[in-house]
């Protein structure tokens, strides 16, 4: 479905998300109207979900990120595990596992008191049988 300029596009855009088409287009051999035309098909069949910024929480006063650990019942579904968690706007991203744990929560809260709270509404669900948090001093990650 993509060839090699999609992909080249899609690097760009990962590298930076504001990137104009003038400059995508001279960086994969394009002219401009063909580099649109690509980018918007990117949008519409999905593979380009959205833009967002990259926050480096530790320079934003008062927040914190910590990842917390779930374990839950049984052989519980992502839909499940995704349908608690997606209504707490302080959580931004949830991995499953295949493992122990089930899965984890990244989250980003305003105080220690902030974090507790949020963890309280994970663990009171009645789906999770078991929590770990661990609270991030800091982080690196590579654009993919």
């Amino acid at each position: 479905m993509l060839d090699e300029i999609d992909r080249e596009i899609l690097q760009l855009l990962r590298q930076d998300g504001r990137r104009t088409v003038r400059d995508i287009a001279s960086q994969v051999g394009l002219t401009v109207a063909p580099t649109k035309r690509r980018i918007d098909r990117l949008e519409e069949t999905g593979v380009i979900s959205g833009y967002t910024a990259r926050i480096d929480t530790t320079k934003v006063d008062g927040e914190l990120t910590a990842v917390v650990e779930l374990r839950v019942v049984g052989n519980l579904e992502l839909d499940t595990i995704l349908s608690f968690a997606e209504n707490i706007p302080e959580v931004t991203e949830v991995l499953t596992l295949a493992g122990d744990p089930d899965a984890l929560v990244r989250v980003h809260a305003t105080s220690t008191d902030d974090l507790q709270r949020v963890v309280n509404l994970l663990r009171t669900n009645g789906q999770v049988t078991g929590t770990k948090t661990l609270v991030v001093l800091g982080s690196w990650s590579r654009l993919t």
